[in-house]
């Protein structure tokens, strides 16, 4: 060992109490007074060990009832979050950051040389000035973490300053449903400041990688990493150019990193439409809804003559992976409806979402609001492209139909409609293969219920 002189340090015990309040869950603090350190400033029920005898579980129960008159059972004890805190005069220290939520009696000021007020806050809402160590600790158990390091510099204040702020959490292992990694994490951080939880938010499918993020001043955002650099550019080229016209329906662009393929996004509000259920009222205006959204997004630039037909190279890649799972009838329409497809005039080309679909249109019933997320496949094309998937939710619901062309302000060209049918074939013909590879039935039965369902209208 190169070091000269071990290094003890002290330990002490912090009660995180908490408690449901009528704005959310809610933390008991006292503040501070009379001749002690960081007197004014808020802090938890805390303090240090009676000697070498009292273990720090122990300590907590008793410093709980001297402080504030409550009796809490060990039992109720559970572990939060441990800190490895310095001073700005130097001296470290352990913090051992407990959290209870049962407990005997009603907490008041006990030992008021040394605490002159006592009270419940909300998380989203604590008071100010608070020791900086303390909320170190608050914000290691908001963000989930089992240990985190606070080492002030000489010159930080006591109370906490979002301006110098020391936390530094300590990752887990990572698994699915953890924190992003570290370089994820600090790029987050660099452009909307420090994060003190994360909720994985990723789809079920392996490619997908969302996080949910809520700061330490409050603010929520989302954080995503792209499958890959053609999907991160499609998205910020989106995102910069014509998604700000959507206004409050569609997410903004806080930072982007192509190196990490990772965006930090501001939040939306609503519930995914996928797999959602409303009254057929509400369905019709939720679908008038999506065709207004379906011409902002067409409109976001200006129209421009196309440059490329329709994706027909695409076909054969796409057909060897799904041919084992179509029969001869589907097998012929597939072939049929493309050949037909190579005298259809091109349409012209404007901004498109690429994956417009239930899954990422989200219904705010509160606020009567409609929001569309994830332009990763956004690039011009044909308008008729966002109806592809979109066809799906409207079938044997005529009605449904009418209210989407009603709120896209016309209907589809006979160009159009035969257009819709050749890009909705090569999707489904895609949905199979990538579907039969990565072991996903619904992109095969979506595949399968599509082709079915356009075989059935080209039958006289």
């Amino acid at each position: 060992m190169s070091v000269t002189q071990r290094h003890t340090k002290p330990l002490d015990v912090h009660l995180i109490a908490v408690r449901d309040g009528a704005a959310g869950p809610e933390v008991l603090l006292s503040r501070r007074a009379g001749n002690v350190y960081a007197a004014g400033c808020w802090h938890l029920v805390s303090g240090h060990l009676n000697g070498p005898w009292e273990d720090m579980v122990a300590a907590l129960v008793r410093e709980a009832q001297e402080e504030t008159g409550v009796v809490i059972d060990q039992a109720n004890v559970r572990a939060a979050v441990t800190v490895h805190h310095r001073a700005p005069a130097g001296g470290a220290r352990i913090g051992m950051f407990f959290v209870a939520d049962r407990w005997e009696g009603t907490p008041k000021v006990m030992e008021p040389q040394v605490c002159d007020a006592i009270g419940w806050f909300s998380f989203d809402a604590l008071p100010e000035p608070m020791v900086a160590y303390c909320r170190a600790g608050l914000d290691g158990y908001r963000a989930g973490a089992r240990m985190a390091v606070h080492f002030q510099e000489p010159g930080d204040p006591i109370a906490y300053d979002p301006s110098v702020d020391r936390l530094v959490l300590i990752p887990e292992p990572a698994a699915r449903g953890a924190a992003p990694d570290q370089a994820v994490r600090a790029f987050a951080e660099q452009a909307v400041g420090r994060i003190t939880a994360w909720t994985d938010a990723s789809w079920a499918r392996d490619e997908s990688r969302v996080w949910r993020a809520v700061g330490a001043e409050g603010g929520e955002w989302y954080v995503k990493i792209h499958q890959n650099a053609r999907f991160h550019h499609r998205e910020v080229t989106a995102l910069r150019r014509w998604v700000p016209a959507l206004g409050a329906a569609a997410p903004r662009l806080v930072a982007a990193d192509p190196t990490l393929r990772a965006v930090v996004l501001t939040a939306v509000g609503g519930r995914t439409l996928h797999g959602a259920v409303h009254p057929p009222k509400r369905q019709r205006l939720i679908f008038h809804r999506i065709g207004q959204l379906a011409a902002a997004i067409h409109h976001g630039a200006p129209p421009r003559p196309a440059a490329d037909g329709l994706p027909l190279g695409k076909l054969e890649r796409h057909l060897a992976g799904a041919l084992p799972h179509l029969d001869a009838g589907e097998k012929a329409f597939i072939r049929a409806t493309t050949e037909r497809a190579v005298g259809l005039p091109p349409l012209e080309a404007v901004p498109t979402h690429g994956d417009f679909q239930l899954r990422n249109l989200r219904w705010d019933e509160t606020a009567d609001a409609l929001y569309v997320i994830d332009f990763e496949r956004s690039e011009e094309g044909p308008a008729v492209r966002d109806f592809v998937r979109l066809s799906d939710a409207w079938h044997g619901r005529p009605d449904l139909f009418q209210a989407v062309t009603d709120g896209y302000g016309r209907g589809l060209t006979p160009d159009e409609e035969a257009h819709l049918t050749v890009l909705s074939v090569l999707d489904s013909v895609s949905g199979i293969s990538y579907g039969a590879a990565h072991n996903d039935p619904e992109l095969v039965e979506r595949g399968r219920r599509t082709l079915a369902r356009l075989r059935a209208a080209q039958r006289p």
